[in-house]
C-alpha cells in the first residue's frame, strides 16, 4: 500500500523513532509501513490519521485501485 508517512513525518520534524514512540510501536514497524512491506493494523492506520489531522485514504492509497 502507498502511503505519505515518510513526507509527513519529515513536514513534522520527527524521526522514525519518535513517531513509533507517539504511536506505541517499534521504529522498525514505522521502517516497514513507509517502505510499504507492512500495512498498518486499523486501529494504527486511525492514530497516525488522528496524530497527522488527515483521514486515512488522506495518509494511505491502495495500488490496487489505481
Amino acid at each position: 500500500m502507498k502511503n505519505r508517512l515518510k513526507v509527513l513525518r519529515a513536514e513534522y520534524n520527527f524521526t522514525q523513532a519518535d513517531l513509533a514512540n507517539k504511536l506505541g510501536v517499534s521504529r522498525q514497524t514505522v521502517n516497514a509501513i513507509e517502505k510499504g512491506k507492512f500495512d498498518p493494523s486499523l486501529p494504527l492506520a486511525f492514530k497516525m490519521s488522528k496524530l497527522f489531522q488527515l483521514s486515512i485514504e488522506e495518509i494511505f492509497q491502495n495500488e490496487e485501485l489505481e
